[in-house]
């Protein structure tokens, strides 16, 4: 046993807590990795809240980047000393994990949100012996130590800054993903994102690199808009002033956006969304909508359109290949996903969430 410093959920929609627990020994498939960072994603927000199901107390955090101090038995992807990005879990045996489609594991909410091992057992307890849940996206980030699930790890370049790769994990692999794994936008085409958040950002970024020509960024923040053009977005919609439909249909001509991404998740905002769709355009959904949110669809006359909807989980990435391109990418100035982030104290976790809320920070980190 370690005793280690965590942040612990243990009442829904209330502050963390910052606590000593007890970290048990890696098994054989861990590694032990010393956090240098870790970012504060929507999805920690949601299970705070008791929107999904991971059982409290808990220590969540699923954007961890560290140095790894040990290894279990088994582990071959990484060796003690070196830099790793953390991602989400999967179970590597499911039938989507064989096809290398690991976004869409079978098994995700047991790996993910479960809050234990396979085995059942938890790596977390507290000082007085009461069990905390681990292991959230394979990691829980939000703590000075963890026991981390060999699929979670990612190894980098020693070089990039951890602090600066944390959110690579989920929220810009998430949006990035989108785009260049996914919805693979030919050079020239349009694209807009709902939502510049640090997904809807990061998805511009990838937009640039693909080689979109007329990308746009839809949002209320007058200030994330403007961090957008300068991010690649070539158009702005502030969707408290205009109908994002007629906008989008404007600024393209009348011929309609070919690819759509929606990170709110809000039915109001994603819905109207298909009436500026093009001929063969695609509306994806990656935000996170608490079970059973519906959202209604034009079908009579878009119809004629041949348009399709999808949802995308995690950018439909394999993080350990994926990753690494995007820290590329980042090294070669081409996804300058550092002017996203703003870093804060582990003792100030609770402001990092509450600036995240509020608006105040595209992308708050952790720093250890």
């Amino acid at each position: 046993m370690t005793t280690i410093t965590a942040a612990v959920a243990r009442v829904h929609k209330a502050p963390l807590t910052l606590e000593q627990l007890q970290l048990d020994d890696i098994r054989d498939n861990e590694v032990r990795v010393r956090m240098v960072a870790t970012g504060v994603c929507h999805t920690d927000f949601i299970v705070r809240d008791g929107v999904y199901p991971t059982p409290l107390p808990a220590v969540l955090g699923h954007e961890g980047a560290g140095i790894v101090e040990a290894v279990g038995k088994t582990v071959t992807r990484v060796k003690a000393g070196d830099h790793v990005v953390m991602s989400a879990a999967y179970c590597t045996h499911c039938t989507e994990c064989l096809a290398g489609q690991m976004a869409y594991c079978e098994n995700l909410f047991t790996q993910d949100f479960g809050g234990r091992r396979d085995d059942g057992s938890t790596a977390l307890s507290a000082q007085d012996g009461t069990v905390v849940s681990s292991h959230f996206f394979g990691q829980s980030a939000f703590s000075t130590h963890a026991n981390v699930v060999e699929s979670s790890v990612i190894q980098v370049d020693p070089a990039a800054p951890l602090e600066t790769l944390a959110p690579l994990g989920c929220g810009m692999q998430t949006g990035a993903g989108s785009v260049l794994n996914e919805l693979r936008p030919p050079a020239g085409s349009s694209f807009a994102v709902s939502g510049a958040g640090a997904v809807g950002l990061a998805a511009i970024m990838a937009a640039r690199v693909a080689g979109c020509t007329t990308i746009v960024a839809i949002d209320v923040h007058d200030s994330r808009l403007e961090l957008a053009k300068e991010l690649g977005a070539t158009h702005t919609i502030n969707g408290r002033d205009a109908d994002v439909a007629d906008e989008l249909m404007r600024i393209t001509g009348g011929r309609g956006v070919y690819n759509i991404l929606d990170t709110t998740g809000i039915p109001g905002v994603l819905a109207p969304l298909v009436g500026a769709l093009s001929i063969r355009g695609t509306l994806a959904l990656v935000g996170a909508a608490a079970p059973g949110t519906e959202a209604p669809f034009e079908i009579g006359q878009s119809l004629v359109k041949g348009w399709t909807f999808k949802t995308i989980v995690q950018g439909s990435s394999v993080p350990q290949l994926f990753i690494p391109r995007l820290v590329e990418l980042y090294e070669q100035g081409r996804f300058p996903l550092d002017k996203l982030i703003q870093h804060y104290k582990f003792d100030d976790i609770n402001t990092a969430f509450a600036d995240s809320e509020s608006g105040v920070t595209v992308k708050p980190v952790v720093v250890f």
